[in-house]
């Protein structure tokens, strides 16, 4: 949210002398405020011209590296212009003095709706059929009509929202039905057409200058940057949620997590940095389990570990995940226990095993294959039971492979990969046989990797974001829809149902719109062929 203006002091106590300290503070903030927006106005307008220019340069002929260099240019454009719609978005005080012409932002003149698109009307008229202060009867007035443009799946329509206008014949007085509610105040993008664009843009990974030209083809002119503004005031809408969401996945008892590099535009000087996306999954089902599943993506600009301190700073549990660094530091109080990842030991062995078609390598896999067949044998059992199976059936298997590996490490070259392979299993044994004392852990963290594919992808696609507030959206966006996933859900579906229904929600009862609480309601998701 945005931050609200400071308290002004009693002006009436303030003698002349404070008066004008007052002002003279106020002035000094209100032009710092405008010569920060002009200058993210300055740049807007550079990016713009630029891309212009670079086009020009492309035309006639083909540069892949040109090509690639427009892009990444067009995505920072759209992070500057969905910022502007974003919750940390500058605070310009409301007594400040009229801009000159220089200053002026210049806003896109709202073109009306194109008249070839169907129209579907909604008329909202009000509940009473008497009026209320003196009993006389209701006659029309007149009405008021107002469009929002909408999305239904392979094409638009105009929503034609009619609301008549009714008055009483006795006492004059106007009975007209409340406007309905828009998920962004006053914006044209309703909740069917806003979900189509979020989900384009995070889960089918289509910049929004690639979807402004899509929609061209269908004759809807819309601006890349009204499309960023649904973007930014989309993510302050959801906020509240991904928080709620963020609460559920933490109080689980066990979590998976991992992370994975993302390049951002660093500011200023149209390179990249690496900034990082860090995924926390609760999901219990293969214990049997019926708790909802759930995804709580974040971004951090690095990957020092004081983030995923904060990110896990109400977490109490054990933390499925590699053997990140920046991990250890949890667990030296107690309150959080590690449990390794056997499919990262696996890993290892198997690229050995690719590579050189090692027989140490091949024996190490097929010791470890034994222990995922167990495990696949008692998916979805109870934890009693499982944590049974682990201590009669997979403990003497690790037995027997920790005293191979032992052995065969003291004869082979301390130089040599397998050698390496197998001091990265030895020296994580005490987490890696957890998973052995509680039938809650899961023998891998591959939960975390499978909801981290979706990024992946969009990563090959296109830059992933064009700043650091960007990466911050994606992960809000992301959390919703690879919860969503998780239950099973179309997350076009979901962000629809739930955008309709947001703006006019309790927000103490904001748990009611996650994912698995609206899913009656839903079509399940279509998995794609293989």
């Amino acid at each position: 949210m945005a931050a609200s203006p400071a308290t002004l002091p009693n002006l009436e106590l303030l003698d002349a002398a404070g008066l004008k300290a007052l002002i003279l503070s106020q002035h000094d903030e209100l032009v710092a405020t405008q010569q920060r927006l002009l200058s993210r106005e300055s740049e807007i307008e550079h990016l713009k011209l630029l891309i212009a220019k670079l086009r020009r340069m492309q035309f006639g002929r083909k540069s892949e590296k040109l090509e690639r260099q427009i892009e990444q240019l067009e995505l920072k454009l759209e992070e500057l212009e969905s910022a502007k719609a974003s919750p940390r978005s500058e605070f310009v005080p409301a007594f400040s003095a009229q801009p000159s012409s220089r200053t002026a932002t210049a806003k896109p003149v709202r073109q009306p709706l194109p008249e070839h698109l169907p129209r579907e009307v909604k008329t909202y008229a009000p509940e009473e059929d008497s009026c209320a202060e003196c009993g006389g009867r209701l006659r029309r007035l007149g009405e008021d009509v107002s469009e929002v443009l909408e999305y239904v799946p392979a094409r638009f329509k105009v929503m034609r929202y009619v609301r008549p206008k009714l008055s009483c014949a006795s006492c004059e007085r106007i009975v007209q039905a409340p406007a309905p509610s828009r998920p962004i105040e006053r914006g044209l993008a309703g909740p069917g057409l806003l979900a189509h664009v979020l989900v384009a843009k995070y889960c089918d990974h289509q910049p929004l200058y690639r979807q402004a030209e899509m929609y061209a083809r269908e004759g809807v002119e819309l601006e890349r940057s009204t499309l960023a503004d649904w973007v930014g005031g989309a993510s302050r809408l959801l906020e509240p949620l991904v928080e709620a969401l963020r609460r559920h996945v933490m109080s689980a008892c066990k979590v998976h997590a991992d992370d994975t590099p993302v390049p951002v535009l660093a500011p200023g000087n149209g390179k990249t940095k690496t900034g990082r996306l860090w995924t926390y999954v609760r999901d219990d089902r293969p214990a049997g389990d019926s708790a909802p599943a759930a995804v709580w993506f974040a971004y951090s600009p690095d990957r020092r570990g004081e983030h995923p301190r904060e990110h896990l700073r109400s977490f109490r549990g054990t933390l499925q995940a590699d053997a990140y660094a920046g991990f250890h530091h949890l667990y030296e109080n107690g309150t959080i226990q590690e449990a390794a990842c056997w499919a990262h030991v696996r890993r290892k062995f198997y690229e050995l095993q690719v590579a050189h078609a090692s027989p140490l390598a091949a024996e190490a896999l097929k010791r470890i294959a034994e222990l995922y067949a167990i495990e696949g044998e008692i998916r979805g059992r109870p934890p009693e039971e499982r944590l049974s199976i682990r201590n009669m059936r997979t403990r003497p298997l690790l037995e027997a492979l920790r005293h191979w590996l032992e052995t065969t490490l003291a004869a082979v070259s301390r130089k040599s990969e397998i050698a390496a392979a197998i001091r990265y299993a030895l020296g994580r044994w005490r987490a890696l046989l957890r998973y052995c004392e509680d039938g809650h852990l899961e023998i891998d963290n591959n939960a975390a990797e499978r909801a981290l594919r979706a990024v992946a992808l969009g990563r090959k696609n296109y830059l992933f974001a064009g700043s650091d507030s960007g990466g911050e959206r994606a992960a809000a966006i992301y959390s919703l829809i690879g919860t969503a996933k998780l239950n099973g859900l179309d997350p076009e579906a979901y962000l629809h149902e739930m955008l309709q229904r947001i703006a006019e929600h309790p927000i103490n009862r904001l748990e009611e719109l996650l994912p698995w609480n609206i899913a009656a309601s839903l079509p399940p998701a279509i998995e794609p062929a293989a």
